[in-house]
């Protein structure tokens, strides 16, 4: 998957109204939303005890990554291993499937069998990494994600809301992990593209009190553990 734009903007409620309104009336919603347009998301992100990947983010380093499990809706049928990668401002993601046995695996710290997982590149990435610089489970974000796409660009814009954090939690398999919200958390903008943004996005997703910004969930998350 090659690099792709990325934009951030954090928004209060009433700017957040005023965005989702002009979204619904140029772009179409994402197809694998329900019935009132959004879905649920638990992440669990990895770091090492120094803090790397939260350190490198708040730094602003240029070339970083952040590795992840993701879930959507609560649905532990269906699980992925992310891997975030920043590079001069653009963003790629890579991804492969877990099963609950296996993630609940890494999560226990039984990790013999990601060295084998040839079929996987990423899960033997993942491994070496948490060999080599200590990679753990760090905690859990939820959030509530409401995606629209265009096909002109290949642009998907998002805004996430109700972000909440799991503290120290790791437990991701457990649907009453419990959770608390992540302080006065914005609801956030992001909208990613490939070659080009249509210059009709670009007008819907601007406002004049607000720019980009470098807003991070997990950032926003681990200020509580």
């Amino acid at each position: 998957m090659t690099f792709r734009h990325e934009w951030k903007h954090a928004l209060n409620q009433a700017d957040a109204w005023e965005v989702r309104g002009r979204l619904r009336a140029i772009m179409q919603p994402d197809p694998h939303t329900g019935p009132d347009g959004s879905y649920k998301i638990r992440s669990l992100y990895f770091d090492n005890r120094e803090g790397k990947a939260l350190r490198e983010k708040l730094n602003g380093v240029d070339r970083r990554e952040k590795f992840r499990i993701r879930s959507y809706n609560g649905d532990t049928g269906l699980i992925h291993l992310e891997k975030k990668s920043k590079l001069h401002g653009l963003c790629r993601k890579r991804s492969a499937v877990l099963s609950r046995t296996e993630t609940q695996a890494i999560i226990d710290g039984r990790l013999d069998w990601m060295g084998k997982a040839q079929d996987r590149p990423l899960v033997m990435e993942l491994y070496a990494k948490m060999k080599t610089q200590g990679l753990r489970p760090k905690t859990i974000v939820d959030y509530i994600r409401e995606p629209f796409v265009y096909a002109p660009g290949n642009v998907r814009v998002t805004l996430d809301y109700n972000l909440r954090t799991g503290l120290r939690c790791t437990d991701f398999l457990n649907p009453d992990c419990v959770t608390i919200p992540a302080g006065n958390a914005p609801v956030i903008l992001e909208v990613k593209w490939d070659e080009y943004l249509p210059t009709l996005i670009q007008a819907a997703v601007q406002l004049k009190s607000r720019q980009v910004s470098a807003f991070s969930k997990y950032a926003a998350c681990r200020i509580y553990g």
